[in-house]
């Protein structure tokens, strides 16, 4: 029999065997949360189509690239809320509010730096810059800098470059696109000595497309400078089309050099191209080889061939594709088979209706209505689209519904009906 000592050793040994057999499947247990944790998020909702309820008009989607958030942009809605950026938690196939971080008075295009720290949005006269991991951590005051735009600018729309070093800044109401060291902007605390200087282009540029290889940057003017002198082609929109006399010249997509923005914006247009009535919006396909523009006064889709956007600009235009009314948000999605378009009808007199997507089959955007697929569902003035990193779920910014909509592309299908 063994003495007190032996026993108490063995017990100790036995004890502490045991001990680190549970740390090690407790660490492995923690582990695999960890790994399973952005397929959780990630996880479909039970039905192919759903809708989250929102405190404020929605504007731009942004998801982390994990897709355990998502920051939504809004404005007031009525009954009154406060304008600001909306944070969303994802997890196991549900979108739940968190809370909603008041900005200044219209917060509207947005982007996630490439490391995921930095959410930037454009906000009237301001650009605003928030720290994502106070954000979701909930600790100190997310929002580290404004740099003013200038009076009534209009800054609607951001985009950066993929090293994070440039910020791109589209200002609808003066005409030009402003350029941001942004990696000289962290660094100083957000000073606006970090602008580098602004680009010209037509009027109310908005959407900002870089080419997978950032060589070129894709904007969007709803009108054509006034120094490229294009004929008077266009209709004021809202107005009667019967009676409506054209009064302004095509918008276009104005091309710019990106390494030259970088140093003289003034100087780094390439090229402009005609891009219908009032462009608005624009997606790429994955290769970089098309563009995809809402031409909203228009009623249309348009596609273009990128390179001759830079070499042979009179000729880019591939496909036109008529849509529904007032055309504003598209995106491409399932690894570039469609393309999908809010019809938002923004210029009806009913504004209580709900609307829906054209989906398009982007091979055959040549062939004009024959390339519209069918319809998908959408809310009252259906205006911007976001995308989960995975590219699996697509996000549509319902603004006078105040709700977003969350969209299973792997089950689009099932929600599609037939074009009308």
């Amino acid at each position: 029999m063994k003495n007190p000592s032996e026993i108490t050793s063995l017990v100790k040994e036995i004890v502490g065997t045991a001990l680190f057999v549970m740390l090690l499947c407790s660490s492995g247990s923690a582990q695999e949360t960890r790994a399973k944790s952005p397929s959780r998020c990630n996880a479909p909702a039970s039905e192919a189509i759903s809708y989250v309820p929102l405190p404020g008009h929605p504007f731009s989607t942004i998801g982390s690239q994990d897709g355990c958030w998502l920051f939504v942009s809004l404005t007031s809605s009525n009954p009154r809320s406060a304008n600001g950026v909306a944070m969303l938690s994802r997890a196991d196939g549900h979108i739940t509010l968190r809370k909603v971080f008041p900005v200044e008075a219209g917060p509207t295009g947005m982007v996630l730096t490439h490391d995921g720290k930095l959410l930037i949005v454009a906000d009237d006269e301001y650009v605003v810059f928030m720290d994502v991991m106070r954000m979701t951590s909930g600790q100190g005051d997310p929002i580290l800098g404004y740099f003013s735009d200038g009076n009534f600018s209009g800054s609607v729309y951001a985009n950066v470059t993929a090293d994070d070093k440039f910020l791109f800044v589209s200002d609808e109401n003066t005409e030009t696109i402003t350029v941001i060291n942004l990696e000289k902007a962290r660094a100083e605390g957000f000073k606006a000595s970090a602008k580098v200087g602004k680009i010209p282009v037509g009027t109310a540029p908005i959407a900002l497309t870089f080419s997978p290889d950032e060589k070129w940057l894709y904007t969007t003017s709803q009108m054509a400078p006034k120094s490229l002198n294009w004929p008077v082609a266009c209709k004021p929109e809202g107005a009667d089309p019967a009676t409506a006399k054209e009064q302004y010249a095509q918008g276009a997509i104005i091309v710019v050099d990106v390494d030259r923005a970088r140093t003289d914006p003034a100087k780094s247009v390439v090229s402009s191209v005609p891009a219908g009535c009032s462009p608005v919006r624009m997606a790429i396909s994955p290769s970089g080889d098309r563009v995809f523009v809402t031409a909203r006064n228009s009623n249309s889709l348009l596609a273009f061939d990128t390179n001759l956007m830079r070499n042979n600009s009179e000729h880019a235009l591939v496909g036109k594709v008529p849509v529904g009314s007032s055309p504003v948000g598209v995106a491409v999605v399932n690894e570039g088979k469609l393309v999908l378009v809010t019809n938002s009808n923004r210029f009806s007199s009913d504004q209580t209706a709900r609307q829906n997507l054209s989906v398009i089959d982007a091979a055959r955007v040549g062939e004009g209505q024959a390339a519209v697929v069918g319809r998908v569902p959408a809310g009252i003035f259906p205006r911007e689209f976001g995308q989960s990193a995975d590219g699996r779920t697509l996000f549509v910014a319902n603004y006078n519904s105040s709700e977003l909509e969350v969209i299973d592309l792997n089950r689009i299908k099932e929600v599609t009906t037939a074009p009308k």
